[in-house]
């Protein structure tokens, strides 16, 4: 189950990708939030000129992309090795839902361990 921050930030969510998330918190109950969902283009450019973004083009200013935090005893962690099994419980529930979904640490270049966003092939 989520909890009510992750709920807020799923507001504006495209509901496929929202499926997805709640059925990831179903196969990993108490494994992560969701710390952003929709933003605004005054939030990318925040983030973009501190560079944790490397575009404006973001997908979260459309509602097709969401940010996790994993947690480990009910406290967030940013260590990379829990990244993962937070994003297999993404893939296990996105393959569930047969809806295509990418993960930023699967990424060439900037690996954002913290991003999952619907596949540009079919979400454009």
């Amino acid at each position: 189950m989520l909890n009510a921050r992750s709920e807020k930030a799923l507001v504006g969510v495209h509901p496929d990708l929202v499926a997805v998330v709640r059925r990831a918190a179903e196969i990993m109950p108490g494994g992560f939030i969701i710390t952003e969902g929709m933003r605004t283009k005054e939030r990318q450019r925040e983030l973009f000129a501190k560079g944790l973004s490397k575009t404006m083009n973001s997908r979260h200013l459309v509602g097709l992309a969401v940010d996790f935090a994993p947690l480990i005893d009910g406290d967030v962690t940013w260590k990379w090795s829990a990244f993962k099994p937070v994003a297999d419980a993404f893939k296990q529930a996105a393959a569930e839902l047969k809806t295509l979904i990418v993960w930023g640490g699967d990424w060439k270049q900037f690996k954002d361990g913290p991003h999952i966003e619907l596949d540009r092939r079919v979400y454009k």
